[in-house]
């Protein structure tokens, strides 16, 4: 199998060494994994194109690759520039350093790539680490993933149906804020959402004089959603897998804001 993976964490993050051991495992030992991702970190920027500008791209080896560009960005240089003698069979992004639970999918860039690799027609996995109590002051902060990642992948690519048009499927997975032993298993669940929760900016004066604004948000590794949806299985030690779809649309709204039509 040939795998090409990315990240928003940037080419020099951890959790991309995960990531990188997790497809060798799955690519096997006649498999070969890609590598093409931020230059430096790109958090936040979700399904970002430079579509205004052009960026760099740098080659490291004969298989890696750092662009100074998003991680969607990161996709498409390695698709269409790089790997443009055979693509990939599966695009992998991760692991990220933090969850990418509920709200969190939306801002994501390590979403973004797999949502950017899904639309080129790829079978694609996002791929992220709670923090918390319960693995944050580990040596391995990310050995529930490290442990479990590869299982997780060959469960979705073993159940996931063949799609030939249309908005594909791909799959957002985050492991749970605990030890690798505490895992407690894998759990199917939709993207949820934590009420009273949001960014918002904070005033910084520079010594210049010149005023900046941080952003800011609020406890977001703590607050639980819908008790079956992906944050709060994952704060309970179970691996969340929700399948997703770049389409927007609201389907049942299509039936029940009818009046609007003439």
């Amino acid at each position: 199998m040939r795998i090409l993976i990315t990240n928003d964490d940037g080419i020099n993050a951890p959790g991309l060494k995960v990531l990188k051991a997790i497809a060798e495992e799955i690519a096997g030992p006649t498999g070969e994994v890609w590598t093409c991702a931020p230059a430096f970190e790109q958090s936040g920027v979700g399904h970002c194109i430079s579509y205004t500008h052009p960026f760099m791209v740098g080659k490291m080896d004969d298989r890696t690759f750092a662009a100074e560009g998003s991680p969607a960005d990161c996709v498409l240089a390695a698709l269409h520039d790089a790997m443009t003698a055979a693509p990939p069979d599966l695009v992998l992004s991760g692991v990220n350093r933090g969850n990418n639970s509920a709200e969190n999918t939306l801002y994501s860039g390590t979403i973004g790539a797999a949502m950017e690799a899904a639309l080129q027609g790829l079978p694609a996995v996002a791929l992220s680490q709670y923090y918390g109590p319960g693995n944050r002051d580990l040596e391995d902060p990310f050995e529930a993933s490290a442990q479990h990642g590869a299982e997780v992948v060959r469960r979705i690519l073993d159940n996931s149906p063949a799609e030939k048009e249309g908005y594909r499927l791909f799959f957002n997975v985050n492991f749970p804020p605990v030890a690798a032993k505490d895992v407690k298993g894998i759990r199917l669940a939709p993207q949820g959402f934590r009420e009273g929760l949001g960014f918002h900016t904070q005033p910084h004066l520079a010594p210049s004089g010149r005023r900046f604004l941080w952003i800011t948000g609020g406890d977001q590794q703590k607050r639980k959603t819908a008790a079956d949806a992906d944050a709060a299985v994952n704060l309970e030690g179970y691996i969340s897998v929700t399948p997703m779809r770049a389409d927007l649309t609201d389907h049942s709204a299509l039936s029940t804001l009818k009046g609007i039509s003439r």
